[in-house]
């Protein structure tokens, strides 16, 4: 049965926690409407943790899934995007693992593959920097600060010990503030004279 532009308008207009109390009382096109809302946002999400397109858009569809079953367990104690994106990273993190992309306690010493030299574009967005991690240390910082999963909570995900998960999230933050910031030599810099 189609919907009407006054019921769309309706629901376009209600707030996250009205949206699921109708999903949880059968409204699908409510819970459409979550959907609409915060889907883009949890495919970025994924994106960030190192999902390619096709699989960032499966697993948001799964995690989507997963909610709508489980909608009658959400208590709005938090924002509905914040519970969404923890069922998707959980669900990006298991098949992360499933598939062996990454070892987590593997030393992660890796080198930055970061641009420099005179030719090094001086504007880096923060998905490119994301992407100059190890894998590890950008899926733990991606469900620590993109997922707003606590350290302990992203350690019972991955499986792995907090120290671990704690050391690659400062790795991380450290790697990334460095890319991110701009270039300070100290004022070593030569002036160039007009």
């Amino acid at each position: 049965m189609a919907m009407g532009p006054i019921a769309k308008q309706r629901l376009a207009s209600a707030h996250d926690l009205d949206l699921v109390g109708l999903a949880a009382a059968g409204d699908r096109s409510a819970f459409g409407e979550l959907v609409r809302r915060h889907g883009s946002a949890v495919r970025g999400l994924l994106r960030r943790m190192g999902a390619e397109p096709s699989a960032a858009d499966d697993v948001a569809q799964d995690a989507f899934l997963a909610a709508f079953e489980q909608i009658a367990e959400f208590r709005g104690e938090g924002a509905f995007r914040a519970w969404i994106s923890r069922i998707a990273a959980r669900l990006y993190v298991k098949r992360w693992r499933k598939e062996a992309r990454a070892d987590l306690l593997a030393d992660a010493g890796e080198l930055d593959a970061a641009p420099s030299g005179p030719g090094a574009d001086a504007r880096i967005d923060l998905d490119d920097a994301l992407r100059s991690l190890s894998a590890p240390e950008r899926v733990c910082v991606s469900l620590c600060y993109g997922a707003g999963l606590s350290h302990a909570e992203a350690a019972a995900a991955l499986n792995a010990p907090l120290g671990t998960v704690k050391s690659h999230v400062k790795r991380g933050l450290d790697k990334l503030r460095s890319r991110l910031s701009p270039d300070d030599d100290g004022g070593q810099r030569s002036k160039v004279s007009a």
